[in-house]
């Protein structure tokens, strides 16, 4: 299972060291070594297990199934997200503490200006 893409649909082997990885990050993490490239590629779809190689200087739009299953492999990538934490009490209670990246956060009310805020905390 591959960290780096959630979804990936085929596994990918390394024409260098030939050994299958799930995408480039992967070889990246495991190999001292960098990736090689090359014009043949060797593909295994991981909805029915086989392997298949495409050309890729002749690549089509046809080519993005696998020739065995028609599994469509070549989709938007799913990368993982990051998620919102909690430190402290119960957010049901008081959710203060929570914040959105999503949501246009307002600006903190202070008593004094910015320029007094700014004397007031030696910046």
């Amino acid at each position: 299972m591959c960290k780096h893409v959630l979804n990936a649909q085929v596994s990918i082997r390394a024409p260098c060291c030939k050994k299958w990885f799930d995408c480039p990050e992967c070889h990246a993490e495991t190999q001292d070594h960098n990736l090689a490239k090359t014009i043949e590629m060797a593909f295994m779809c991981k909805k029915c297990k086989k392997a298949f190689r495409k050309d890729m200087t002749t690549y089509e739009d046809s080519d993005e199934y696998c020739p065995h299953c028609d599994n469509h492999y070549v989709i938007d990538a799913k990368t993982p997200q990051a998620v919102v934490g909690v430190e402290g009490g119960d957010a049901r209670v008081d959710n203060r503490m929570l914040k959105d990246e999503r949501v246009k956060q307002t600006k903190i009310r202070t008593i004094w200006n910015d320029d007094e805020l700014d004397e007031k905390l030696d910046f």
